[in-house]
């Protein structure tokens, strides 16, 4: 008998410990004290956490699970974990007991030392502790050590400073609740308790076949792809973007979404990206801490779902070169528990002052923090994206629309905006074909910060980055900008009258953050640099806005960051970078050593036997082509080894640098640049030697062959 496949209304949030399971288990005074510490940040007095504790063994033992692990997300861009089963030392008959504590359930000890925290904690000091994060739910991952009940925790040094990403975070999103509280306040509303960040993670990737994959040592250890040469075909015929999806693909993505429902991830938005072999998935909106968690489920379900249909995810920003690499448009907006959007202009965006202030709010915060904002989304694999013409350039700017850009305009002009525009009906010119109302704005893919309605859109992120870093500055550098506009209109005689000038003045002093235009012309390049905005184009160089003087003392104002975690985290930064490209060079060393070099040898080896054999046999015969490939191959052989000389001299040089930030500035200005010139002569001999030699998968075996 077939089984009855399931609708996504039952399998979704099958395996979550979430709210209607909590009101569902527990009783009524507990479940309503838990919602009472979610809600008002409250201490968890052990009696709760040891009822909660108990129905979640209960309630994970019935779904199969077996052990718990604190899951947390320290400084690595991937989850941690640590099993420990539901097993108590055996009875006197033999027997043991299932049980998980209160205390089990608040508080673990994994290793601190052993994970990045920038000197924070030296190997002899190996403490650090896990703390339930009570706001993000439990949940089962099925894999297979068989269903583990996952509990969301932060994590922490033995000192107190935060090891991870959702510490911070949590911080931060109680910042801007707390700044946004005080402007609703001075507008009257008395009934919002709560404002909380929200966001929607989009997220690209490239699938490629496994077997292949396993074909390229530069995939294994990097993620990317250090040589290659391009085929024929790239993405110009923008034929793979929203076509199609292959059979292959289809069944993978069926796989992917179910998982993920059944872990409460809200996926919706599944198709083909620009470059072939590229995807993306998209949720819904959720909190920014439950968004983190759910990106981090995603990107783990992706690779795991692929390794299951003979797959390989790849979510290194750029995997190949020559095609669009992959990113994460971060959509962040602020929304009360009432249901207020605080990004929502309304239909007269001109009569909004609300509205109005909070933009002109947004406006400041990222003028000016621009260079922090970029250093949020700065990672190894973003610097071959960023400003590639496939993604946002590295300077920071907002596009507000034609809508909201009339709007400001007036209120420079004027001092005040009387109309805003309406969007107009669409024509198609067929009258089978039903017209419809256009929005008042279009939409702008080359900012890097863009309003799209009611939300901006962050669209430097990487596709491999957490999440957590953009969030935490946006929501820091917007609440550093609602409370410096709260203390001055709290002591305004005339509240009507300074909300007004004070949206007049923000706009005014930070109008040359709006750029409306073409983020991938050069003209944009120029100007940008007559506006004094940072063009910050390398992670390296990224890295110093995190210690800045400003940064710090913002950080330190709202709790969100002490000095010493800013230095710490800087520290992880410069010493991530050193690895990954430290990686790269040495797997590019040994791919040519070893790989491309004796290939390349033997192929000349063949083609010079047979001009011989050739002139022997016919001593007439015109072999001047045979000749000249023959030359040119060698020449590019010889080309190529000569900078892979120099790769490995300046490798080996960053390589014995012990302080971090010099590693890493000279890893960013030699070798980089080294691996580069490497490349340029292998990708040439990719070209002109027979695809019988080449050891190693093209990028049409990869890209096409799915």
């Amino acid at each position: 008998m077939e089984e009855t496949t399931k609708s996504v209304d039952q399998i979704f949030g099958e395996n979550v410990f979430d709210d209607a399971t909590m009101q569902q288990r527990l009783p009524r005074k507990t479940y309503q004290k838990l919602k009472e510490i979610i809600r008002e940040g409250k201490d968890l007095d052990l009696e709760t956490a040891n009822v909660v504790a108990h129905e979640m063994k209960e309630w994970a033992i019935e779904k199969g699970a077996t052990h718990y692990t604190h899951w947390f997300q320290p400084l690595t861009g991937v989850t941690a974990e640590k099993h420990d089963s539901f097993i108590t030392a055996p009875m006197e008959n033999g027997k043991v007991l299932m049980s998980f504590s209160g205390k089990e359930l608040i508080k673990g000890e994994p290793d601190a030392s052993s994970f990045p925290s920038g000197g924070l904690r030296a190997t002899f000091e190996a403490r650090g502790y896990t703390a339930w994060d009570p706001t993000s739910p439990a949940f089962i991952k099925e894999n297979a050590t068989g269903p583990i009940l996952c509990i969301p925790t932060a994590f922490c040094s033995y000192t107190g400073e935060a090891l991870d990403q959702k510490t911070p975070l949590l911080r931060s999103m109680e910042a801007v609740n707390k700044q946004a509280i005080r402007l609703l306040r001075l507008f009257g509303n008395t009934t919002s308790q709560r404002v909380t960040s929200s966001v929607g993670c989009e997220q690209e990737y490239f699938l490629i076949d496994r077997e292949k994959f396993l074909q390229r040592k530069d995939l294994i250890y990097t993620g990317r792809t250090v040589i290659g040469a391009m085929p024929p075909k790239g993405q110009e015929m923008d034929d793979h973007y929203f076509g199609s999806i292959r059979e292959r693909i289809g069944a993978f993505m069926k796989d992917v979404n179910e998982t993920l429902w059944k872990l409460g991830v809200p996926a919706k938005t599944q198709h083909n990206e620009v470059a072939p072999a590229q995807h993306e998935l998209a949720p819904i909106y959720e909190t920014s801490s439950v968004a983190m968690d759910h990106n981090q489920l995603m990107m783990e379900t992706l690779k795991k779902v692929a390794y299951r249909h003979g797959l390989q995810c790849l979510l290194h920003e750029k995997p190949f070169d020559g095609v669009n690499g992959s990113g994460k448009h971060n959509n962040w907006s602020l929304t009360t528990d009432d249901g207020i959007n605080l990004l929502d202009p309304g239909k007269t965006p001109h009569e909004n002052m609300q509205f109005l202030l909070v933009l002109s709010c947004i406006l400041k915060a990222v003028d000016d923090h621009a260079a922090l904002l970029r250093q949020s989304a700065a990672d190894v694999g973003n610097d071959h994206r960023l400003g590639a013409s496939e993604a946002p350039p590295a300077i920071i700017s907002i596009y507000l629309g034609d809508q909201l850009a009339d709007v400001v305009d007036q209120i420079i002009a004027t001092g005040s905006a009387d109309h805003s525009l309406e969007g107009s009906k669409l024509m198609t010119g067929v009258s089978t074909l039903p017209d419809f109302m256009k929005d008042a704005t279009d939409r702008n893919r080359t900012s890097p910060f863009a309003f799209t309605g009611n939300k901006f859109e962050f669209r430097m992120v990487g596709s491999e980055a957490s999440i957590g870093n953009p969030n935490i500055v946006l929501n820091t550098i917007v609440a550093e900008a609602f409370s410096d506009a709260a203390d001055e209109l709290e002591k305004a005689d005339d509240f009507d009258l300074a909300v007004h000038d004070l949206i007049r003045k923000q706009i005014i002093d930070h109008q040359r953050i709006v750029f409306n235009g073409n983020g991938y012309s050069d003209e944009w390049v120029v100007e940008a640099e007559k506006r004094g905005l940072p063009n910050i184009k390398t992670m390296v160089d990224a890295i110093p806005a995190l210690t800045a003087d400003d940064s710090v003392a913002m950080f330190e104002k709202f709790g969100v960051f002490t000095k010493t975690e800013l230095e710490s985290r800087s520290e992880v930064e410069y010493e991530t970078y050193s690895k990954k490209i430290n990686i790269e060079a040495k797997t590019m060393i040994d791919i040519i050593s070893k790989q491309v070099i004796p290939a390349v040898i033997k192929y000349t080896t063949v083609l010079a036997d047979s001009i011989t054999s050739v002139t022997a046999a016919v001593p007439s015969a015109d072999v001047s082509t045979q000749r000249e490939k023959l030359t040119e191959v060698s020449k590019l052989l010889t080309e190529a080894n000569k900078a892979l000389e120099e790769l490995v001299k300046v490798q080996k040089e960053a390589e014995a640098i012990e302080e971090m930030e010099r590693r890493a500035h000279a890893t960013c200005d030699k070798v980089v640049p080294a691996m580069a010139a490497v490349r340029t002569p292998v990708d040439e001999l990719e070209m002109l030697v027979d695809k019988e030699y080449w050891p190693m998968p093209s990028y049409g075996d990869l890209l096409f062959e799915v």
